[in-house]
């Protein structure tokens, strides 16, 4: 999946800032640019105002909030490319259209709730639910930037190596960490059967095929530590999350089905993840 250039939301809360800095760091390993957004429907409404370019303007507040948070991006990486960019549009419409610049986004998990009246953290869950293009969600209580534990979680199904799993790879391989996949399937009960497999070396027989469709995943620098059981997906992976620094989940967007919430996996992760929450579309 390419990738041209990290955009984060920004909406001045504290969450968005953790956003930025994420997202920094993201396009300095990447190499690709950083695009900061702030996105206001009231902006359209107001142009061509007398008031348009006053100092309480809606307009002048949005570039405000983007100065600062690309100062803050450019003190943390220096040499980084940082645009900036009002969007006069709904919140969440605004982000979806970004798909024409093949990003990957970085959202805060909470903002402060007044975007188009969507309660809080409905922006991050409603564009992750249905964007074309990858989506961070940044969680956790962690000090952003610190990737303390060096491990990369990925839930992909057995023997499919989509577009999730290669992201998960590439993650992995720009941070030097250590890579787990949780194949994830259903049982005739309902639950789902995962294993945590390694990134490099041996492989269990059930993801051989999983693991061996990898580009590069012994270019990463994790060991081998498997794990056995039975849990329903979603409570296997959150507890596999709990020593990780990203988990990576994938999500299908069926042609005709338009909902704006995500699956119930993807939804408990990015309520409950103890980490950043990477959702990455398949087609």
């Amino acid at each position: 999946m390419e990738i041209d250039c990290v955009v984060a939301g920004v909406d001045g809360s504290p969450e968005s800032l953790r956003a930025v800095d994420w997202a920094a760091d993201e396009a300095f390993r990447r190499e690709v640019g950083l695009r900061l957004v702030h996105a206001c429907l009231w902006e359209r409404y107001e142009a061509g105002t007398p008031d348009e370019e006053g100092p309480n303007s809606v307009r002048a507040v949005a570039r405000t909030l983007l100065d600062a948070a690309a100062r803050r991006a450019r003190g943390r990486r220096p040499g980084i490319a940082v645009d900036t960019e009002v969007i006069p549009e709904e919140t969440v419409a605004a982000l979806l259209g970004l798909g024409r610049l093949a990003p990957l986004l970085v959202l805060g998990s909470r903002g402060h709730g007044g975007f188009a009246g969507l309660p809080l953290g409905s922006v991050s869950r409603r564009v992750a639910a249905r964007a074309t293009y990858p989506v961070v969600v940044v969680r956790g209580a962690e000090q952003v930037g610190a990737r303390r534990h060096g491990r990369v979680l990925v839930g992909a199904v057995p023997h499919e190596a989509g577009p999730a799993v290669a992201f998960a790879a590439e993650e992995a391989r720009l941070w030097h960490a250590e890579l787990r996949v949780v194949s994830v399937g259903e049982t005739d009960g309902g639950t789902a059967d995962s294993s945590v497999l390694p990134a490099a070396g041996a492989t269990t027989e059930r993801a051989g095929e999983l693991v061996a469709a990898l580009p590069a995943p012994a270019d990463t620098n994790g060991g081998v530590r498997g794990r056995a059981r039975r849990r329903h997906a979603a409570a296997a992976l959150l507890e596999a999350a709990a020593d990780v620094d990203l988990v990576v989940v994938g999500a299908r967007r069926p042609e005709g089905r338009a909902g704006w919430e995500p699956g119930p996996v993807d939804d408990a992760l990015l309520r409950h993840a103890p980490c950043p929450v990477a959702v990455v579309p398949h087609p």
